[in-house]
């Protein structure tokens, strides 16, 4: 059995307590920015990761770091288990959910009581070895959270019927707030003699990014736009060597990694943000362009068609299809500033009325007291008492 600290359960004064396990934390990782930063000060927050972060953590959030290795994020974790006893354990990714199974399974089975896991994809978008690791995740986690409705709706009848109603759907929301504070005055973008265009996220494969570079070539007067990549991944060289070959260096520029408070001011200073990717959980970047007052072309997929639900001002195109991307880029850009703006401002009042973080949370507090007054009627691993309220 693992000693831990003196439960913060007996001081019904004190905030309620909640451990993130994580592979990594950075600039876009959502168990940070949207599951922590915002909390301080509502919740006791400690985040235990495998990998070791270049981020400087506000102090009101204890880390505890990987060197990643096993042994190392082993260390970690005990190290973060022993520090005090937690009313949540919420985990956010496969591999530090089987890695934490292996750590408490068999030395201290009551930690599952208190356990969430949130699922951040769709189950189409994880490869066989990922798909059978779900199955102890869906076996033993007390709360499987998926990040939106066509996530959940993903899942087969197999891992439905084996969480049963232990599984539920939370959107994704954004930290309206704090997109505030950064951008300033709302909507008031600063204006060059270009169009821009934003794509922000990995790229990688399924982000389809070279569907969007085509698109962007192949679109009317590009020598007066500029498309702009934010992110870093496997296929940058790939995007190099497709700008040099179309002759593109002066219109199409690679960021990489910045911090969140620049990507904002980027989305709020755009013209249009396009996804042409392939799978998506429910697309934080997406939501944040949205609240940032830009209007966004998404590619047909379930999470963009669950964003779009209703709404006429979001295109839809197949992620295949370049053409209807280049048409898309070419009737923007046609449009006068004071339309785009006015869609804009549809964007943001959508993400205002169904994914803030605010929804979010609603939804997770939902869940974490169900979660805690299970335990507290005897449903849990154990039986014992805990008196933290999660509905402030």
């Amino acid at each position: 059995m693992y000693k831990r600290g003196k439960s913060n359960l007996e001081k019904p004064c004190k905030l309620p307590t909640i451990l993130r396990i994580a592979n990594s934390i950075g600039e876009t990782s959502a168990p940070y920015n949207q599951f922590s930063l915002a909390l301080i000060g509502k919740y006791d927050l400690t985040i235990c990761t495998y990998f070791k972060s270049n981020l400087l953590v506000p102090k009101e959030i204890k880390l505890f770091e990987g060197n990643g290795s096993l042994t190392g994020f082993f260390r970690v974790l005990v190290a973060a288990l022993r520090e005090k006893e937690y009313d949540i354990i919420h985990v956010h990714s496969l591999e530090a959910g089987i890695l934490f199974l292996l750590a408490t399974l068999f030395k201290d089975r009551k930690l599952l009581s208190s356990t969430v896991f949130t699922v951040h994809n769709a189950y189409s978008n994880f490869k066989l070895k990922k798909k059978l690791m779900l199955i102890p995740i869906f076996v033993f986690f007390r709360t499987l959270v998926c990040c939106s409705q066509s996530s959940f709706e993903s899942f087969p009848g197999f891992f439905k019927w084996l969480a049963g109603d232990r599984l539920c759907a939370v959107q994704n929301g954004v930290d309206i707030d704090r997109i505030d504070r950064i951008i300033g005055t709302r909507h008031q973008k600063i204006r060059n003699d270009n169009f821009t265009i934003l794509a922000v996220g990995r790229l990688i494969q399924i982000k389809n990014v070279l569907t969007l570079l085509n698109a962007f070539h192949k679109s009317d007067k590009h020598l007066e736009s500029i498309l702009m990549f934010i992110g870093e991944g496997v296929l940058r060289d790939s995007l190099l060597e497709k700008r040099k070959s179309l002759d593109l260096g002066k219109q199409v520029e690679l960021v990489g990694l910045i911090p969140r408070e620049k990507v904002y001011q980027k989305l709020s200073e755009a013209d249009l943000f396009i996804s042409t990717s392939w799978g998506e959980g429910l697309p934080i970047a997406v939501l944040e362009a949205m609240a940032c007052g830009c209007p966004v072309v998404l590619s047909d997929i379930s999470p963009h068609r669950e964003i779009a639900e209703g709404i006429d001002f979001i295109p839809l195109i197949r992620p295949d299809d370049v053409e209807g991307f280049t048409q898309e880029i070419n009737r923007f850009r046609k449009m006068s500033t004071s339309v785009r703006k006015e869609i804009g401002e549809e964007c943001r009042k959508l993400v205002e009325e169904k994914f803030s973080l605010t929804a979010m949370y609603r939804g997770y507090k939902v869940r974490y007291n169900k979660l805690l007054g299970d335990i507290n009627s005897g449903q849990g691993l154990h039986g014992e008492t805990n008196t933290s309220d999660f509905s402030r």
